[in-house]
């Protein structure tokens, strides 16, 4: 067995000595009191249990998890700031007080760095080695070896056994043979591939471990169907592997996210929209006829058809809800062609993010016409319709949007898409919002 039980125990403790020590040394006036004390302390311990910051998983790294490092980075530090805003007058300078959650940051980051550093070495041990076998071959095998020659992971193994002789050196023999094998040679954890196993070898097996103290996992046979996305969950005692998973099937990702565009909206209608709407009228009544906004129809989450707004920027034409804009467009009127250089033709959609039809960031909604030649054509385009429409995307901050002339472009778009679906936070749209204002400033090419 793994000496790992104080592990996270440990870990926790360091970084709450961090925490107090630091605030003790920099900032004593504030700190000495009981109420300071148990908030940063009761803080730290909601917060990362929320996060899941430490972890049990084996696999775990200094990099699979420092996006969550950095969340708690943020998350502890608007607590840390908020705390002095109960304190008045303030008995330090803001900008010394941010100096002091610095020096927390960096600390924990040492930490970090140090912890995993030392870890890595125990684990380079031979003596601290988990013993490894798997019980079946199929193409799974060579995927869950590659995991297991990664020194720092601290697997050794052993073999494998199945009924199919080979002349491969792990080969160990027959699963019959693995019974013995497991007792006699100490093995720790077993790995059964349950597409090479009957029903009551993997009873057997897992009787075995039961009753002698070894850990036993089942990859399962999901016919070489693999995703990035994908997740095992749990009905009752049935596990169900989930080849779409996304954060935004938790509810409260939802919640967060529709938060974030109503507020995100309210502000851009009244610092923004307020004043250029009145301004844009005046402008568009003299550059050409016709209304201030164009609709049009487009698909939506669940292929969902709503009204999508936008400021007018060409002149009337029977082909508007059929034929993309292009290059060079003799529709485009002069007014226009500057509102959509800049994209300002697409803020009136800050109106359908708040009526809930769209999102401010997410797959871009394309016309019904191109929903249909598109969802026959082009591999796995209606995932992107698990989404709300976004305003922008990480496809268009990529470079993909505007007019489509090569299937590539669609595809590329597509599969941007896909992974912002399967990646998604709030963090990440932030990021997205920041590069769409700095692409259109610096290098935006729809000009037409």
């Amino acid at each position: 067995m793994k000496k790992s039980f104080f592990v996270i125990p440990l870990s926790f403790m360091t970084h709450i000595m961090i925490i107090n020590i630091t605030l003790y040394v920099f900032t004593p006036i504030t700190y000495l009191n009981i109420f300071s004390v148990l908030y940063f302390n009761l803080s730290w311990f909601f917060i990362t249990y929320s996060l899941d910051f430490y972890p049990t998983a084996r696999r775990e790294s200094f990099t699979t998890s420092l996006k969550i490092f950095f969340k708690l980075y943020i998350l502890f530090g608007l607590v840390y700031f908020t705390s002095f805003a109960f304190l008045k007058p303030y008995p330090y300078a803001w900008q010394y007080l941010l100096l002091v959650y610095m020096i927390i940051c960096a600390l924990l980051m040492a930490f970090r760095i140090v912890f995993y550093w030392t870890r890595n070495l125990i684990r380079s041990k031979e003596y601290v080695h988990t013993r490894t076998v798997v019980i079946g071959r199929d193409k799974n095998l060579k995927k869950i070896r590659r995991i297991f020659d990664i020194p720092k992971y601290g697997y050794r193994y052993m073999g494998y056994f199945d009924n199919s002789k080979s002349k491969s050196p792990t080969y160990l023999g027959t699963i019959e043979n693995s019974y013995d094998y497991i007792f006699k040679n100490n093995v720790e954890e077993v790995y059964c591939l349950a597409s090479r196993l009957s029903k009551d070898e993997i009873k057997h097996l897992m009787n075995i471990a039961d009753n002698s103290l070894k850990k036993i996992k089942i990859i399962p046979d999901n016919k070489e169907l693999f995703s990035r996305a994908m997740s095992i969950e749990l009905y009752d005692t049935v596990p169900v592997l989930n080849l779409r998973a996304s954060p935004l099937d938790m509810e409260y990702s939802n919640l967060i996210k529709r938060a974030f565009d109503i507020i995100f909206s309210l502000l851009v209608m009244v610092l923004i929209l307020s004043w250029l709407i009145p301004i844009i009228y005046v402008l568009m009544k003299i550059d050409s006829k016709g209304p201030l906004f164009f609709k049009q129809k487009r698909h939506g989450v669940n292929k969902n058809t709503f009204w999508c707004y936008k400021f007018r920027s060409m002149t009337k034409s029977d082909d508007s809800d059929t034929k993309m804009a292009t290059k060079n467009d003799m529709r485009v009127t002069k007014l226009g062609r500057i509102l959509r250089k800049t994209s300002i033709d697409e803020l009136p959609q800050f109106f359908n993010v708040l009526k809930g039809d769209m999102s401010i960031v997410g797959p871009r909604p394309h016309m019904e016409v191109h929903t249909k030649k598109y969802e026959t054509s082009v591999e796995k385009y209606l995932v992107r319709h698990f989404l709300k429409p976004g305003i922008t995307g990480l496809a268009q901050v990529k470079g993909y949007r505007g007019e489509i002339i090569h299937k590539s472009d669609i595809v590329n778009r597509v599969r941007y898409d896909i992974f912002y679906m399967e990646k998604w936070s709030v963090l990440f749209d932030i990021y997205i919002i920041i590069r769409t204002v700095t692409n259109i400033f610096f290098n935006d090419k729809k000009a037409y």
